[in-house]
């Protein structure tokens, strides 16, 4: 721990009153946790009278009373003693002495404690209605003696706790970065503390398209949250873009980064485009919101075409399935749903009423050996594309008179039945 003394030197003339008084200042620097000596009088073997020391207009210590602060004392001999300095320690302190001989000794000591913070230092916006321009501000405090402050690169240092400065509109461009850098006398240069701000221009959200029976009352919702800094925010109606503000028709709400617009009693009129307009320092930007308004006729009217097309495929479905109901024997016999019947021969199933005239009508031959009756039943075969064009090609190449009888002998088969 470091010992830090302040000797009041005092200058006595010779020529001065035994009443008179005497003072003097001094400047004295110290760092956090130092022991401190604040000296008010020199003098061989003299001991005050009393003694009395005051810091920025307050009593800290004196005789007769105790100390403001337990890390103050007050020594026989009037020096003020500070054990473990602090930051805010530093100030003016002002020390009154009487002596044996009547004299009154004024000392004056003006306590520095030097400090770097721990922190870097805050740089924010201040806000303000006026677009054209951006004001940011740093602050370093606790620094002790006063820090140097400088905005951007190009500007100058100045000696304060807190700087401000105004950027025009012209000089900025969205995501750029501002800087403030902080100088200290017992800080190093590499080891120098910055804050930063990243300008960010609007970006309003919202739902575009929205649609509301008339008669009922809507809100539109338009929220911005990336600008920096902060954009105003305000909702406007029509192509003229006409400022909305509140009153019986129109409510305008805020509820954190979200700007909301409640339209009362809507009516057809209040179909139109709204605009949520957004704007700080870097740019404007706008969302387009187009209200439809529906009328309780329409809504009823859209009711009945859902009704009626609801209705047709019921129907078209009821269709469907009667036609597989009917075509049920085709589909399962494996002939296919639309598949025509083409085949090339035709046989005919006689019903059993139909037995008798059916053995009457055909010539029968006698009975074989096992006694069962042999009828002749010619096979008539029903002529097809490819027999037209077999009997085409028999036309140009007749066929010799040997082949016709061998085709009339296989044409008359007998069958048994």
């Amino acid at each position: 721990m470091n010992i830090v003394a302040s000797l009041a030197l005092l200058c006595l003339s010779a020529a001065a009153a035994v009443s008179g008084n005497e003072s003097t200042e001094t400047v004295l620097s110290a760092a956090p946790g130092d022991f401190i000596l604040l000296q008010c009088y020199i003098g061989a073997n003299v001991t005050p009278v009393w003694t009395t020391w005051m810091k920025d207009g307050q009593v800290v210590a004196g005789n007769g009373s105790y100390a403001a602060n337990p890390r103050f004392a007050l020594k026989q001999d009037g020096t003020l003693t500070i054990s473990e300095a602090i930051t805010e320690d530093s100030g003016s302190f002002l020390c009154s002495s009487a002596l044996p001989d009547n004299r009154t000794i004024n000392a004056r000591v003006q306590l520095q404690i030097t400090n770097i913070p721990s922190t870097h230092p805050d740089c924010m916006f201040v806000q303000a209605q006026d677009t054209s321009s951006v004001q940011l501000n740093c602050s370093w405090f606790g620094a002790y003696p006063t820090p140097k402050l400088r905005w951007g690169e190009d500007g100058d240092f100045q000696v304060t706790n807190s700087l401000n400065v105004t950027l025009n509109s012209s000089m900025l461009h969205d995501k750029q970065k501002v800087t403030c850098t902080a100088l200290h006398q017992l800080l190093k240069q590499e080891n120098q503390k910055s804050c930063s701000i990243t300008l960010r221009a609007p970006f309003p959200e919202g739902t575009p398209l929205v649609t509301v029976l008339e008669g009922t009352n809507l809100t539109l919702t338009c929220s911005e949250t990336t600008s920096l800094p902060p954009a105003i925010t305000t909702w406007r109606k029509g192509q003229n873009q006409d400022l909305i503000v509140s009153g019986s028709r129109y409510i305008l709400s805020f509820e954190g980064p979200a700007v909301k617009l409640t339209i009362v009693n809507i009516s057809k009129d209040d179909e139109r485009y709204y605009f949520c307009r957004s704007e700080n320092a870097l740019g404007v930007r706008e969302l387009e919101v187009y209200l439809t308004v529906k009328t309780s006729s329409s809504a009823y009217t859209g009711a009945v075409i859902g009704v009626f097309i609801a209705a047709l495929i019921m129907g078209s479905a009821f269709i469907v399935v009667k036609v597989l109901y009917s075509r049920r024997h085709t589909i399962c016999l494996g002939g296919g749903f639309m598949q025509a019947e083409d085949s090339g021969d035709v046989l005919d199933l006689v019903d059993s009423d139909d037995e008798q005239i059916f053995h009457d009508t055909v010539p029968q031959l006698h009975p074989l050996a096992n006694g069962r009756h042999t009828t002749l039943v010619q096979i008539h075969r029903i002529p097809s594309s490819e027999d037209h064009e077999d009997t085409e090609t028999a036309g140009t190449d007749p066929q010799p008179p040997e082949q016709k009888e061998e085709a009339t002998e296989e044409a008359e088969d007998l069958v048994s039945f």
